[in-house]
């Protein structure tokens, strides 16, 4: 396992451009499976859940190869479906939370599909429900063996229909669009996530063919068509790098510029940091932190504590929630952070505490974050990373705190991003990658 050793307190200053992002990256490379015809896809992270991913379909018959850095081009054009009931298949989409969007395509263009139970991080239950009951009122048949702990659909006569969603699940709405979109007749979703992933894979599969109206909402009508063709793509920069890199400015006092951000994609998560006392200025498509001594946490009007919780797009996205907790124990002023999806989410805290930040652990969905105002800093500790984004939450408290920092298990920051190291060194982090 690699580790990364972090000498924290230092100021950080420069400019970093966010990766490609990787909700998006997992969807569209699922969604070449629709088509025989070539597709090219730029911006893809070079990142381990990405990685994996592509291997998958590789094995799988589809044909990729990379032309340039963050592109590639896969081609779907044999498909080797008996590879599915393979051991090395199960083993691949096991560890693999993304391998969940294989099912749409395949079902919606073969008929069938098979995985095992998906992978990816271990922050609560993460049921696929909303999945397998939208490809059923399609008119697929679904089948748990429970003794291989293996999800299979079929279904030949597929056809579109009303379905109301029972959450607004990102990857599940994904997974029903692919399938939809060769499904005949008109499929309505309602209750559909409409994240900018959800939005960008959909104008995708516009530009392939497909016909799909509501776009951007959570009503989507999608009439079914007979065959797709090949595109050209980009993704989007990952709002939760951009994210990442405000909380990083903001707990070691840095000015940073992050480049080429997406700005009109990114919701309502500046104004949120803003809600901290964080100082953020966009500068055309860039956005720009100054370095800050303090920041103060607002208040509601009525004096009372301010509370940020994750919601539905357009409301703040759970993927942030341990970055904003981790800001906060340096912010002047408290606050109630509550993530109301994932009820293991906050256990990362108890690391924090190690590191002298001061947090209440109310429940497993909410924490009370009484900031030090930088009056008192954080010191370093050993630490492990449970998951992708408490791993960053707590690489960034290492970057801030006194001392060196060990950080175990960084294969889980490196599922989500790409060199953080390399790339936290142009901007003078103190940060080692032992392997």
């Amino acid at each position: 396992m690699s580790r990364f050793e972090v000498t924290g307190g230092k100021r950080l200053h420069g400019s970093i451009t966010p990766q490609g992002a990787k909700n998006e990256a997992l969807q569209v490379i699922c969604a070449t499976l629709l088509t025989p015809e070539e597709i090219t896809i730029h911006n893809i992270p070079d990142i381990r859940d990405v990685v994996m991913l592509i291997d998958l379909l590789t094995c799988m018959g589809v044909e990729s190869r990379q032309t340039a850095p963050g592109t590639w081009v896969f081609r779907a054009h044999e498909v080797n479906l008996d590879y599915l009931a393979s051991e090395d298949c199960v083993t691949k989409s096991a560890s693999l939370r993304g391998s969940v969007m294989i099912l749409g395509p395949l079902l919606a263009r073969f008929g069938v599909a098979r995985i095992p139970r998906p992978g990816g991080d271990k922050i609560g239950r993460r049921r696929i429900d909303t999945h397998l009951n939208g490809f059923q009122k399609l008119g697929a048949i679904f089948d748990y063996r429970q003794e291989e702990d293996i999800y299979l659909v079929s279904g030949k006569n597929l056809k579109g229909t009303y379905m109301h969603l029972d959450e607004a699940s990102v990857t599940g709405t994904a997974n029903l669009i692919m399938a939809a979109v060769l499904t005949p007749g008109t499929t309505t979703i309602y209750n559909a996530a409409c994240e900018p992933y959800i939005q960008q894979l959909c104008r995708m599969l516009t530009r392939m063919g497909a016909l799909i109206t509501g776009i951007g909402s959570n009503l989507l009508t999608i009439q079914g068509v007979d065959s797709l063709g090949g595109c050209e793509h980009t993704v989007l920069p990952d709002m939760i790098e951009v994210g990442s890199f405000i909380g990083m400015a903001a707990m070691t006092r840095s000015e940073i510029t992050i480049k080429n951000v997406s700005y009109e994609n990114l919701g309502i998560i500046p104004d949120s940091f803003r809600r901290l006392g964080i100082q953020l200025n966009r500068q055309g498509d860039d956005i720009h932190i100054p370095a800050q001594e303090n920041y103060t946490i607002e208040t509601f009007i009525d004096g009372s504590i301010m509370t940020i919780s994750d919601a539905i797009w357009p409301g703040l996205t759970p993927d942030l929630l341990s970055v904003f907790l981790v800001v906060a124990t340096q912010a002047k002023g408290s606050v109630l952070i509550h993530q109301k999806m994932f009820e293991s989410r906050l256990f990362f805290v108890d690391k924090l505490i190690d590191m002298g930040a001061q947090i209440i652990l109310c429940d497993p969905h909410r924490a009370t974050v009484i900031g030090l105002n930088h009056e008192i800093q954080l010191r370093a500790t050993r630490m492990a990373s449970p998951d992708i984004r408490a791993g960053v939450a707590l690489l960034i408290a290492a970057l801030s705190a006194k001392g060196t920092s060990v950080i175990d298990n960084i294969d889980q920051i490196d599922r989500g991003y790409q060199s953080i190291d390399t790339r936290l060194q142009k901007l003078g982090a103190d940060i080692r990658r032992i392997e």
